[in-house]
């Protein structure tokens, strides 16, 4: 067959292939599928919504959002880190109180950055929206290649910094050398691009590896009916959840004279990845119990503006 077409990994390719081959080289997942009833939920976010316009507007993304969080404050052992030793036999695991959210964002220019949105664990959901909207902002005047160089870089002094010397020389090689040689700013263009104020661009910070990655399928395209049944966990991290999209399915409820009868209900998939090395189920059914009593009591959100 003939190659209609060579492209050669962009420094966001290639970070994003090093991170998730070494997840699957190194973790062993463990993965439950959460199906969600948000029947009740969704007719509630309506009236969240209720005389808000604009910017003013909680998106689903958001609000689902707040209830993983949630979920995660009922099940500490899912938003932590953790160190392996597997030739000694030594693991430890690090607990975290702020809750640091890994997320894929499509940007203005059509590419995808993980932004790693800091300290959702008490943010309300204004607060919430707030945020994100200004990392949007803050996109429009990013260059990509210059950011993800700068985790890059990053991530290189702290190989250096664990003794990784053949790590550190082979990334140098791949990067700096031939045809996969990654193309940062120079001279005048560098100048201004760094003159941009931080508050106005993203940088290292908003692009570091937070507590816990949480994808949403379901925003890039609402009309599909399937569900990530696994997802890659980001080490150090314990945990990855992937967000589907609101699907209708066939539900069945008793009726006032005892019969049962079909019922549509809204259904929200949610896959849940765990590391194997650092929880068992017992430490993920806390979450699920929580989601359950919050899509359950749905009356909550409005307390979370």
């Amino acid at each position: 067959m003939a190659v209609t077409q060579t492209i050669h990994f962009d420094i966001q390719r290639k970070i994003v292939s090093n991170m998730t081959s070494e997840s699957w080289e190194t973790i062993p997942h463990a993965s439950f599928i959460y199906d969600a009833d948000v029947t009740e939920f969704m007719k509630e976010y309506k009236k969240l919504n209720q005389g808000r316009t604009g910017k003013d507007k909680i998106t689903v993304n958001t609000l689902i959002l707040k209830v993983i969080v949630e979920g995660l404050k009922a099940a500490p052992m899912l938003n932590g880190t953790i160190d392996f030793n597997r030739r000694l036999v030594r693991g430890r695991v690090d607990l975290r109180d702020d809750i640091n959210i890994s997320m894929p964002m499509i940007l203005p220019n059509g590419k995808m950055m993980t932004i790693n949105l800091h300290n959702f664990e008490n943010k309300s959901l204004t607060e919430m929206t707030e945020y994100i909207a200004d990392v949007s902002r803050r996109a429009q005047n990013t260059d990509l290649t210059e950011a993800m160089f700068e985790v890059s870089l990053n991530n290189t002094l702290d190989a250096l910094k664990h003794g990784k010397i053949a790590t550190v020389i082979n990334r140098l090689i791949g990067s700096k050398t031939g045809k996969y040689k990654v193309k940062t700013l120079h001279g005048k263009a560098k100048k201004e691009y760094y003159s941009i104020p931080e508050s106005d661009r993203l940088t290292y910070r908003d692009i570091e590896q937070g507590t816990v990655t949480i994808t949403n399928v379901g925003s890039v395209y609402r009309a599909q009916k399937g569900a990530v049944a696994m997802l890659e966990i980001i080490p150090p991290q314990i945990a990855a959840l992937c967000i589907g999209g609101v699907q209708e399915r066939a539900g069945v409820k008793t009726d006032e004279n005892g019969n049962k009868v079909f019922d549509p209900r809204l259904i929200l998939p949610i896959c849940l990845a765990f590391d194997h090395r650092a929880a068992d189920f017992a430490e993920v059914s806390p979450f699920l119990e929580k989601c359950d009593e919050i899509f359950a009591n749905p009356q909550i959100i409005h307390e979370w503006l």
